[in-house]
């Protein structure tokens, strides 16, 4: 028999909404002995059954639901449905003989709070970032083997937030014997993925969308890629017909992989540098000699962390917006992108129309892009959209 949540009074209207959360702040007592991770009922503070989902006494979430439906147990079954639901949904977006690779899952939005799963290609790769979906591990294991079989899994769940729900980080292998990079295809071009080592579960999956545009804005332009990690956006570029690209990033390794894209996908090596720099001082120095490009894309790191540092975060993409048109010819693209979820999509233009300002720039927005297709935002879950992109048209005041 579960526990039961009871909710403060008038603390059920999200839920009854379907929102998949419960804050600390609206749980009133629990009745019955639970554990970190465990299966919860919640109720309503005049007792009317509200949802199911994964008590977590040491996050401010205190439960993620799991569902609404009062007649469906959390077991392996569950798990097989949710993985069934969210594979058909990416057959028929996304998966095709020229992409291989996807987001399975993207928590929330495909009904798994705290569970992330991207496949590439012969590999699955699983992120558990809540308590609730650390404790249903191995259902998870077991169901994704009935959905994808004859896929490896392994485990990238080594990311901070995890020790808001009081877990470690963990990297392991769940099934299989993976190899550490995999050879993925997107869009026909090929890309090394490395699981172990790799940004989030190993790639960025979540811009494939962006990529392609990036490929169709390119042809017989100068490209500057600044954040480039291990140059997808340039191989689309060039791909694209894209004159030359530079690669602008912090990481020799990312760059030494970017080189190793540009030779498996026949690309010309000639047609594209790779500088190992901080974005900020190159694109400084840039703006110092007056050297500037046909097209440049901005795709930083996440700056915000919390609400508290949203200010801070405005500040660094204004500067480097500031900096990026600087080194845009006038006539020219910026491709410039949050991946912040916590940054309003307003705000984020607000702040890059006021860097256009600072830089004397005129900026025309003339396409929006934001994630992937296989990174859906349910409508009850509004936070599941993070991925702000914008592509501008640049010119002199």
């Amino acid at each position: 028999m579960s526990a039961t949540v009871v909710l403060q009074p008038q603390r059920d209207k999200s839920l009854r909404r379907r929102h998949p959360w419960v804050f600390a702040s609206a749980v009133a007592t629990v009745n019955g002995r639970c554990r970190s991770g465990d299966t919860v009922d919640v109720v309503s503070a005049e007792g009317d059954w509200l949802g199911r989902g994964a008590w977590s006494p040491e996050s401010q979430l205190r439960v993620r639901m799991w569902t609404f439906n009062k007649d469906e147990p959390v077991d392996n079954g569950f798990f097989v449905r949710r993985l069934t639901t969210a594979l058909t949904l990416r057959e028929n977006l996304v998966i095709s003989k020229n992409t291989n690779s996807y987001r399975l899952i993207a928590s929330e939005s495909d009904g798994l709070p705290g569970v992330t799963i991207d496949v590439y290609n012969t590999v699955i790769v699983v992120q558990l970032l809540s308590a609730g979906a650390d404790k249903q591990r191995d259902k998870i294991v077991w169901a994704l083997k009935k959905v994808l079989p004859g896929k490896d899994i392994f485990e990238r769940s080594d990311v901070d937030v995890r020790a808001k729900e009081g877990l470690e980080p963990l990297v392991q292998t769940l099934h299989g014997d993976p190899e550490p990079v995999v050879t993925i295809l997107e869009n026909g071009i090929q890309i090394q993925v490395d699981i172990r080592n790799g940004h989030k579960t190993g790639f960025y999956l979540d811009q494939r969308d962006a990529r392609a545009a990036a490929g169709r804005y390119a042809k017989d332009k100068e490209v500057l890629n600044c954040f480039s990690y291990t140059g997808t956006f340039s191989c689309y570029a060039l791909q694209g017909g894209a004159k030359h690209v530079t690669n602008v990033d912090v990481s020799d390794p990312a760059l030494a992989l970017a080189a190793k894209h540009l030779e498996i996908n026949d690309l010309d090596r000639a047609r594209c540098d790779m500088v190992n720099g901080d974005v900020f001082q190159v694109l400084r120095k840039y703006h110092e000699e007056q050297r500037q490009f046909d097209m440049v894309i901005l795709d930083p790191p996440k700056f915000v962390d919390s609400k508290a540092s949203l200010g801070r975060a405005s500040r660094g993409y204004k500067d480097i917006n500031m900096y990026g048109m600087h080194a845009v010819k006038s006539g020219g693209l910026l491709l410039t992108f949050s991946c912040s979820g916590l940054m309003p999509a307003d705000l984020f233009q607000k702040i890059v129309a006021d860097a256009a300002l600072d830089a004397g720039k005129t900026i025309k927005i003339v396409e929006r892009l934001t994630q992937a297709k296989d990174h859906p935002v349910i409508g009850t879950y509004p936070e599941g959209y993070y991925l702000k992109g914008l592509v501008c048209e640049v010119t002199d005041l």
